[in-house]
């Protein structure tokens, strides 16, 4: 058979790629993220517990009604803003397959997509499958700073989203409060939707404060939210998060939703709704990873390694410009294939691989692991 490809540029996933060459080297696995350590016993034995009384058919189309309220009652507790359980919430099979439904359910052949680059990369090929058109914008190391002179130049008649993430996944930096109302100041009267990935919303340091959409008022009004249980409570395996969104919005979403996914694995919500009747279950997670960020940067000062710490995520970014001018992926296959440690190389998710030189480690795994890592690293 021929046949043409809806996306001729995607490849292998460079998780898929760091991730298997880490398994055929028996290399300590700092490349994708996810933890190495076990969720809590006490949310296994709820989702345990959901199983045992009967929660193991469909949940309803949005998500179980317990844990859209509980999704609820988090965004009136941390921001004092309203998402109505029933009408703007949804439950979905990870915050990849919430960013996807949005984008299908919005755009239109020739549509224009603003993405900030380094972008978490299910972004471009949602656009284009759907037929539009992303317009990068390049954001430099260290700093990541956003010029909203050149964000206002790229936006045109028809630019119907942008996309945003903080804090920021790859480079571990997060947005200002100023640079949210510069978005809703460019937004305002206009028809773009916003669509702000927040998965991790409750990874932040340094006593920040994260500016979620849901804090400005018009930019509310145009905006989802999608979020991630599985960065939250450390079980990414479980593939359950959310968004939210006003109900003009969510009632589009739940269109393409309803056919997508329909819903999704009914026990683990029940169990995650149980959990998160404690609200200390996700306001402790940014001194748990502080302290591995801290400890971490603490344990490679000696090396050669330049970086400045992570303000959000559990990734730090290393600068190796004094170690080599290798290409950065061709230094994290052989960091991965000599030293016996894998990292990402930020180039993948820039645009035309603009190389700064720089790598990102996840330090979402444990005190003996990160030892073990930074050994390694200090000997580079």
């Amino acid at each position: 058979m021929q046949h043409q490809s809806k996306l001729p540029n995607v490849g292998t996933t460079i998780f898929t790629v760091m991730s298997a060459l880490a398994n055929e080297y028996k290399a300590l696995n700092l490349s994708q993220g996810f933890p190495n350590y076990p969720s809590s016993q006490k949310l296994n034995d709820l989702v345990t517990d959901a199983m045992n009384n009967g929660y193991n058919q469909y949940a309803p189309m949005a998500g179980n009604l317990d844990l859209r309220i509980a999704i609820s009652n988090k965004y009136e507790l941390l921001y004092k803003s309203t998402y109505h359980p029933e009408k703007e919430i949804t439950v979905t099979a990870g915050a990849t397959q919430a960013i996807y439904s949005i984008v299908s359910a919005f755009i239109r052949p020739n549509d224009e997509v603003i993405i900030f680059k380094p972008a978490y990369d299910c972004y471009q090929p949602a656009v284009e499958v759907n037929g539009g058109k992303t317009i990068p914008i390049q954001l430099s190391a260290p700093g990541y700073k956003v010029n909203w002179e050149e964000v206002a130049s790229k936006i045109t008649s028809k630019t119907k989203m942008i996309m945003i993430n903080s804090p920021h996944n790859p480079s571990g930096t997060i947005w200002s409060k100023d640079d949210m109302l510069q978005l809703q100041n460019l937004t305002k009267d206009t028809n773009i939707i916003v669509l702000s990935d927040e998965v991790y919303e409750h990874i932040i340091f340094d006593g920040e404060k994260h500016q979620s959409a849901c804090l400005f008022k018009d930019l509310k009004q145009r905006s989802f939210i999608t979020a991630s249980f599985g960065k939250t409570f450390h079980n990414t395996g479980w593939k359950i998060g959310y968004c939210c969104a006003p109900e003009d919005l969510m009632i589009e979403f739940r269109k393409v939703h309803q056919f997508n996914v329909f819903s999704v694995n009914h026990p683990a919500q029940k169990g995650i709704a149980d959990y998160m009747q404690d609200s200390d279950t996700y306001l402790g997670l940014n001194r748990f990873f502080q302290k591995k960020r801290d400890l971490f940067l603490s344990l490679i000062s000696e090396s050669r390694f330049m970086f400045t710490p992570s303000k959000g995520t559990y990734f730090q970014v290393l600068d190796y410009s004094n170690i080599t001018d290798e290409y950065d992926l061709d230094f994290a296959k052989r960091l991965t294939r000599e030293f016996k440690i894998a990292s990402i190389p930020l180039s993948i998710f820039n645009e035309n691989d603009k190389d700064d030189k720089v790598l990102r480690f996840c330090f979402a795994k444990t005190d003996e692991t990160l030892v073990k890592a930074s050994e390694i690293l200090c000997k580079i």
